[in-house]
């Protein structure tokens, strides 16, 4: 079962991997076709009712592979305004090939289709990615379709009907059967209909290991205000200022509207001295300590999410201020350094992202092994057993929670240098304000990774911390 917004990253990964979408458009057309014939014998009138998107492009690939049938396919508006390359030299193979086409540029050129007439109607007006009422012309040919006895295959969901949640927000397809790719969708559960899930050839790594897809959704309304796009506080400092420094300005460069830092009072103005943009909280005393911890929590109630662990150092009086914490915070946290160390044993409402390496793992009370594999499999277990999502650095970065497990496979041995894993806190902490735990830790991860890569690309081995907070935005364009 996979979302329309996951599958949809999923897409755009294999396309990565060097899997063309033009052949996974290829396989989704032949799959439709496939279905078209379990429905009715050669011979019979076909018509396919198509969109200008992806969803119509599989479409125009099924009249293709239906050459013993009586096949028109029609196009809901003009075929300039097709929607991507590939649907566009799918819809022009069409033409080539002298198939028939027909062009409906306006509703009232519905009836001359006689859908009435047709012995099976393939409606492939809009995909997953689609979501709300059906709008002019898909609801008036939603209409006309259900209008007729004729059996209708659906691709990939039907028209008008929410692929995550089966709902309608208007009038949507009446299917006898949908074809949709890859994996079943949440929505096609409560259609009570015949769905037939096709293999397209999208490779398990396309979901396994984090890609370009997956960072999808990082657009920002016109009217946005400051703080809508995040607000977050570093707990941070004391023996050392420069990691609290480098998660938060890691926050800010991965797109936080806002960043704060809690810190002893002793290193205040040196960590103010880093940025200016960094809003500076000093707390009494030179460490994170018991007496702090109602002020901190005070101040984390604001925020969006809060970073706890960077520079605290691991003095007993600074571990119990920490497990403190964690236990009268009930937010979202991304937890580092140190820190990890009381997650265990802590009892907490708050929903945490744990970046531990693998040696601090196994402080934790969690297992590796050499095989990235078998580490995965370890990490995911263990990620069960305390019921909060894990980021493991290394080699290959293994992120897991209770239900999925995801691999991140850039950086480099030049990221060995002190700071990267502050910078992959702030990255982390930035993300997680807008996105689910398991996908915030996977993304900054790749996004982490690939700073360091294009940081490795001109500094080598002499690469420092700093570089990859240069780079993030080019490793988010990228």
């Amino acid at each position: 079962m996979i979302r329309a917004d996951r599958m949809a990253a999923v897409d755009a990964n294999a396309a990565a991997l060097g899997i063309p979408r033009k052949q996974l458009m290829e396989s989704s057309g032949n799959a439709v076709a496939r279905v078209v014939r379990t429905e009715v014998d050669p011979g019979s009138r076909i018509v396919l009712v198509c969109g200008r998107g992806n969803n119509g492009g599989d479409a125009f690939v099924a009249a293709r592979f239906l050459g013993d049938y009586d096949v028109e396919t029609a196009i809901l508006g003009r075929p300039a305004a097709i929607g991507t390359d590939i649907a566009r030299e799918n819809w022009d193979a069409l033409q080539e090939a002298d198939l028939p086409t027909t062009t409906i540029t306006d509703t009232i050129h519905l009836d001359g289709l006689a859908l009435e007439d047709a012995d099976c109607i393939v409606d492939a007006m809009l995909g997953t990615g689609v979501t709300g009422a059906l709008r002019e012309p898909e609801a008036s040919a939603a209409r006309a379709i259900n209008a007729t006895d004729t059996p209708v295959v659906s691709v990939d969901v039907p028209s008008g009907v929410d692929a995550d949640t089966g709902d309608a927000a208007g009038v949507a397809v009446d299917a006898d059967h949908v074809v949709t790719f890859h994996d079943s969708k949440p929505g096609l559960e409560s259609l009570d209909i015949p769905v037939t899930v096709a293999d397209i050839g999208i490779p398990e790594a396309a979901e396994l290991f984090v890609g370009p897809g997956d960072l999808r959704g990082r657009g920002r309304a016109a009217e946005s205000h400051k703080g809508d796009h995040g607000e977050l506080l570093v707990i941070g400092g004391g023996p050392y200022t420069g990691a609290p420094a480098l998660s938060a300005q890691a926050a800010l460069r991965a797109g936080a509207d806002l960043v704060h830092v809690a810190c002893p009072a002793s290193v205040a103005a040196q960590i103010q001295s880093y940025s200016e943009n960094l809003i500076v909280h000093p707390f009494e005393g030179d460490r994170f300590a018991p007496r702090a911890v109602d002020t901190v929590v005070d101040l984390a109630a604001e925020q969006d999410v809060v970073i706890c662990g960077p520079g605290l150092g691991s003095h007993d009086e600074t571990l119990a201020a920490v497990e403190s914490f964690l236990e009268s915070y009930s937010g979202r946290a991304v937890v580092d350094a140190d820190a990890l160390s009381v997650v265990p044993r802590v009892e907490t409402d708050a929903t945490l992202i744990c970046t531990p390496h693998q040696g601090e793992l196994i402080k934790m009370g969690g297992e590796t092994d050499d095989d990235w594999e078998r580490r995965a499999e370890l990490v995911a277990e263990f990620a069960a057993e305390i019921g909060q999502t894990l980021l493991v650095k290394g080699a290959y970065d293994v992120i897991a929670d209770s239900d999925e497990t995801r691999i991140s496979r850039t950086g480099n041995p030049g990221m060995t240098v002190g700071g990267t894993g502050d910078v992959l806190a702030g990255v982390v902490g930035s993300l997680f304000t807008g996105r689910e735990p398991r996908d915030a830790a996977a993304v900054g991860a790749y996004i982490n990774g690939r700073a360091g890569d294009l940081a490795f690309e001109e500094a080598g081995y002499g690469l420092v911390a700093t570089d990859l907070i240069e780079r993030l935005q080019e490793a988010f364009e990228q």
